[in-house]
């Protein structure tokens, strides 16, 4: 069917990689600019994709997360990636201290979910760790489409703006990091929110409470097709590591 989404799998295989550039976003977020003859044949089809990153340990072993593909330039051969600067782990530590010239492995991604342009509209939520899906989302979505996006951080300065074709309805929420994992914040705005005529799709990435609340919130209470619909938990509170599919 036309509107089906796709399920895509790639030769998985890992790179290594060196830092080009070290960019503050803002005080919670880091965007790196890698580079290597490794990416030569590097594939990334969906806003969604994942790739694992190898973060070197004291103990001389390695811890891998998954983070988004924020941007590749296959004529550059530049691949940029955006880290949420959390509590103290492998991950945030690496990216606060990174270096040019420094280098990390990373895999993947793995397969890509390729969800068709047959959409009016968007609706992009999420909190600090979706921000590189929804600006690749808002960057990558035609002109003839309407974007609006709902995301939670931790103050103004860590808002972002896109290079945008197509027409967008930014909302931003602040609350505190101790809040990450409550889903009210976001509830209040989004029961509110005016949503477009036409044939919508909602994305919602978040902590797996927050994300299935609002899942729950589009599709009972404001009866939005569960078919036109994808949510995840991109994190679990308490748990390193960890995430939820958020599977109907």
């Amino acid at each position: 069917m036309q509107d089906e989404i796709k399920r895509i799998r790639h030769e998985l295989r890992q790179r290594r990689l060196t830092v080009l550039r070290v960019i503050a976003l803002g005080p919670h977020m880091h965007r790196i600019v890698f580079g290597g003859d490794d990416l030569a044949d590097f594939t990334s089809l969906s806003p969604d994709d994942h790739v694992k990153l190898f973060f070197p340990t004291v103990s001389g072993g390695a811890e891998a997360r998954d983070y988004t593909p924020r941007h590749y330039d296959p004529q550059l051969g530049n691949l940029t990636i955006d880290f949420a600067l959390h509590e103290a782990g492998p991950a945030t530590h690496w990216a606060r201290n990174a270096r040019i010239g420094e280098q990390l492995v990373i895999g993947g991604p793995k397969g890509s979910v390729i969800i068709p342009d047959v959409y009016d509209w968007w609706l992009l939520i999420g909190d600090e760790t979706a921000l590189p899906s929804i600006g690749r989302r808002v960057e990558e979505t035609p002109s003839h489409r309407q974007v609006m996006t709902l995301v939670a951080v931790q103050g103004p300065e860590d808002e972002q703006q896109w290079k945008a074709q197509c027409p967008v309805q930014s909302y931003w929420v602040h609350r505190s990091a101790d809040q990450a994992d409550q889903p009210d914040i976001l509830a209040k705005v989004l029961r509110s929110l005016p949503l477009p005529p036409g044939k919508g799709f909602v994305w919602i990435a978040a902590e797996a409470r927050v994300a299935r609340a609002l899942r729950d919130l589009m599709t009972q209470e404001r009866g939005h097709s569960v078919t036109a619909l994808k949510a995840a938990g991109y994190w679990v509170s308490g748990q390193a590591d960890s995430h939820d599919k958020l599977d109907h």
